[in-house]
């Protein structure tokens, strides 16, 4: 058998020798015949007594020992057997433990390793096959606990037990798709000058939220599940790979709101607004004619009761420049009238001023889009400086409704644009003034709807909806607002007396006296329009710097002159998420009111003009220094009332 002293398992195929080796030892009975270990002996020549004695049972596969080296030291062997343990679950795919296993495998305390040789010399104590062994010399002990440390660390790792993954206990709480919630995804967050962003930074334990979406920091400051928020972080990716295959590709649908990779397609649409809504911000104003603009413009543009800024902001403004700046001077030898050079200069340098205003408000995240004026009504677009490219070329046009059209005080300005495959109309105006003066008022809205001339160079997104004679039929989603002066038909003292019954903020009792209300409920003007639910006081007229109404000798009933419609080609486009004055800006009789909304949008076609990302820079540049230098005054001022103290002679 073994007459060279050679184990005969060594000469066994490999593939069969590891292959069952454990099974055997597990599976085989103490009746089993076993060869005798003293004839063995026997047989063996004297010079051969330092080799070792061959034992014909399956063993697992181990190094062997040279008849010239020493026994291995038991530190040795727990080095080994950690390396060997360290590198198989390395390469084991099937482990579900992490590569951190083995090192706190290497982080065994000695009473741990105690225990495991404990273990280990039980096991050969119980064995009935190691039993016979116990005459054998110290050397052969030595090798047969080393081959069974090794036989027993590899059944341990083969229980090794596995964690099930973590699985909620419940179903996650819904997402609140409201105006303060963060439903709103392709929306910036306001800025940490407002009361809002204190309150965050408070509750965030006085950690600085970024106010850019796309900025990683800012998602895991978010209070929402890890679902939305890998979600965020996957839409808001700074710059998505461009695959060279996908560049190779030429498709016969360029141009068209199918063709992959189109600018203004349905994919770009899609990963700047995943659920194709934008955030439109529409405020009116009657500024009175004051050349003293408000402090603070935060109240207006930034409310305190949302948490993000909308994407697109249309301010209108009425009587944005006062009366007694537009001089006329009368020239006899033709008798016409002619406005002084001047006068149109210092009317620029107001409308100019309102525009730094804005624009120092909004901050750097936003541009002017575009700006137009009629007279003193004033409509300036803002947007996002991320979302510009995906606006087409704006285009503007007046309507004046006076009968001296040099004076225009009365009338309509509107602004159009097409963002992606969506067609916008802003429209603000100021129609006649006076209690009794309700026809004349419909009549300017029909003068309007068919003198503004609208789209000009801009393709209508849907031709065969369009009518030639109402302007605001040829756009997706339109909105019409301003001073258009329709009054409550009823006494003074009794719609005083019904506010002060209001509850609740329901003022259903002061619209049944509303002017404007029945006449669209009559379909004689605004035809297609709605209104959200009014839960706001009249807007005029108030008394400057209070709360007060009027309290001149005129004495005028308060009224709601100031209101924001809406239109849209499809159902349900524009959705309505806040209508309300501004009752903290008290420089003009008239309170601001703003309407915030999300409106649904489509994909376009590349071949609209596109306005190339152009933006008025210099007033960028203006405002941005505005604002800088706002913060340093704020700041030295703080510092100065800290170090500032109060000396007292006694």
């Amino acid at each position: 058998m073994a007459e060279n002293g050679e184990d005969c398992t060594l000469n066994c195929p490999s593939e069969t020798r590891d292959k069952g080796a454990y099974d055997d030892i597990e599976s085989r009975s103490p009746k089993t015949p076993l060869v005798d270990i003293k004839s063995n002996r026997k047989n063996n020549d004297a010079g051969q007594a330092d080799r070792e004695i061959p034992v014909y049972l399956p063993q697992p596969p181990s190094p062997r020992l040279s008849k010239f080296s020493k026994s291995v030291s038991a530190e040795e062997t727990v080095r080994t057997r950690r390396l060997r343990n360290s590198q198989e679950s390395l390469s084991d795919r099937a482990e579900t433990g992490s590569s951190t296993d083995s090192l706190r495998e290497d982080r065994l305390s000695p009473r741990n390793e105690q225990d495991s040789n404990t273990k280990l010399t039980n096991f050969t104590i119980g064995s009935p096959v190691l039993q016979d062994r116990k005459s054998r010399p110290a050397k052969h002990e030595k090798r047969s606990q080393s081959q069974q440390s090794v036989w027993e660390d590899h059944r341990g790792r083969s229980a090794k037990i596995r964690l099930s993954p973590l699985r909620p206990t419940g179903p996650l709480p819904a997402l609140d798709k409201t105006f303060a919630s963060a439903a709103l995804k392709a929306v910036n967050r306001i800025d940490r000058d407002c009361l809002d962003y204190g309150m965050l930074v408070k509750e965030k334990g006085g950690k600085r939220l970024h106010r850019n979406l796309s900025d990683s920091r800012l998602l895991e400051n978010m209070g929402s599940d890890s679902v939305s928020v890998s979600s965020m972080k996957s839409v808001y990716s700074v710059l998505s790979p461009i695959r060279p295959q996908d560049v190779r590709n030429r498709s016969f649908l360029e141009g068209s709101m199918l063709g992959s990779g189109a600018l203004l397609g349905a994919e770009e649409l899609d990963r700047h607004f995943p659920d194709r809504r934008v955030g439109v911000y529409v405020v009116t104003w009657n500024m009175q004619g004051e050349k003293f603009l408000p402090a603070n413009l935060n109240d207006l543009l930034l409310p305190t009761d949302s948490e993000f800024a909308q994407d697109i902001y249309v301010i209108g403004v009425q009587e944005g420049c006062p009366d007694r700046y537009v001089q006329l001077e009368f020239y006899q030898e033709d008798c016409t009238f002619n406005l002084v050079q001047s006068v149109c200069l210092h009317v620029f340098a107001c409308r100019r001023e309102w525009e730094t205003c804005l624009q120092e408000t909004l901050g750097p995240h936003y541009v002017m889009l575009y700006t137009a004026s009629h007279g003193v009504l004033y409509l300036t677009v803002f947007i996002r400086r991320d979302l510009m490219w995906f606006c087409s070329e704006v285009e503007h046009a007046t309507v004046t409704t006076r009968i001296i059209s040099q004076i225009k005080t009365k009338g309509a300005l509107g602004v159009t644009f097409t963002f992606f495959g969506t067609s916008f109309l802003f429209i603000t105006s100021h129609f006649t003034s006076g209690d009794a003066k309700v026809y004349e008022r419909i009549l300017d809205y029909n003068k309007i709807i068919e003198a503004l001339a609208l789209p000009k160079s801009i393709p209508d997104t849907n031709p065969y909806r369009s009518s030639s004679s109402d302007v605001t039929t040829r756009f997706d989603q339109v909105f019409w607002f301003g001073d258009f002066n329709f009054r409550l038909s009823k006494e003074r003292a009794d719609i005083e007396t019904i506010m002060k019954r209001t509850m609740g903020g329901d003022m259903s009792p002061l619209l049944e006296h509303d002017q404007l209300t029945k006449q669209m409920k009559d379909g004689s003007i605004f035809k297609g329009f709605q209104e959200a639910p009014v839960h706001f006081f009249p807007t005029y007229k108030f008394d400057i710097g209070c709360d007060d109404y009027d309290t001149t000798s005129k004495q005028r009933t308060p009224s709601y002159t100031d209101r924001v419609l809406f239109r849209s080609r499809q159902a349900n486009d524009i959705r309505v998420l806040k209508y309300d004055s501004c009752s903290s800006i008290k420089t003009s009789d008239h309170r601001p009111v703003i309407a915030v909304c999300q409106v649904k949008l489509r994909p376009g076609r590349d071949n609209i003009p596109l306005c190339g990302g152009m933006f008025d820079r210099s007033l960028y540049l203006e405002g941005i220094k505005r604002r800088m230098t706002a913060r340093e005054l704020k700041r030295r001022e703080a510092i100065s009332s800290q170090n500032s103290t109060i000396c007292t002679i006694s």
